[in-house]
């Protein structure tokens, strides 16, 4: 029988579908990007299924040597308009003001370009909740690689193995893997598929209240 998981220490979160909803945005930059640069574009439901690593990831296997003209691009299109479209995914805020002031350490870890995450969480009033905002760039390397988990927890004292990280991929998941970290999935993501076989969660939670209910009661 497997053991409950202990009470963490810190709690690490991915941004974009876990903490906030970008699709719309993410998905009408990528439209304007893909025209643009003379690629058919993804449906909705292709970004969906698609988007999870960071630009400096994903752009070099998409435009090939135009990468970085696509980045700019896409990145000029999403700033465009991504204060204006954001919105908070259902329970976050008040997940996030329980567990600060419960006294967790809380930190975010990104595949958002770090400057436009940073935008957006100061524009939702959430920076004083977090000791780390990590994004794309922040870090040697991108998630899934476990750099961007280990610089969120850079002085804190706390060990990758004391921490929880908390997303919507299953690139989440592989990352925490990778650092070391309790991998819980949020969302109604169903757990059979098939992108999650490799690196399963140990935790599965299908909204916001229902993680903060059970953490609380840790």
């Amino acid at each position: 029988m497997t053991a409950a998981p202990r009470r963490p220490r810190a709690l690490l979160f991915d941004w974009d579908n876990t903490l906030v909803d970008t699709w719309e945005t993410i998905h009408h930059a990528l439209v304007v990007t893909f025209t643009a640069m003379g690629h058919e574009p993804w449906t909705m439901a292709e970004t969906k299924l698609r988007v999870a690593r960071s630009l400096r990831d994903s752009f070099p296997l998409l435009f090939g040597e135009r990468w970085e003209e696509a980045r700019k691009l896409y990145l000029d299109t999403f700033v465009s308009i991504h204060l204006d479209r954001l919105k908070a995914m259902d329970g976050a805020a008040e997940l996030l003001q329980a567990l600060a002031g419960d006294g967790f350490y809380l930190g975010i870890v990104s595949n958002k370009t770090g400057a436009v995450l940073r935008r957006e969480a100061e524009h939702l009033g959430w920076t004083a909740h977090f000791r780390r905002l990590v994004g794309a760039g922040d870090a040697a390397l991108d998630k899934p690689h476990a750099a961007p988990v280990l610089l969120a927890l850079d002085g804190s004292g706390i060990g990758a193995g004391e921490a929880w990280y908390v997303g919507d991929t299953a690139l989440d998941m592989e990352c925490a893997a990778n650092a070391g970290c309790l991998g819980v999935l949020l969302g109604a993501r169903p757990l059979e598929e098939e992108s999650l076989a490799r690196f399963p969660p140990a935790l599965h939670f299908p909204a916001c209240e229902a993680l903060s209910r059970y953490i609380r009661g840790l």
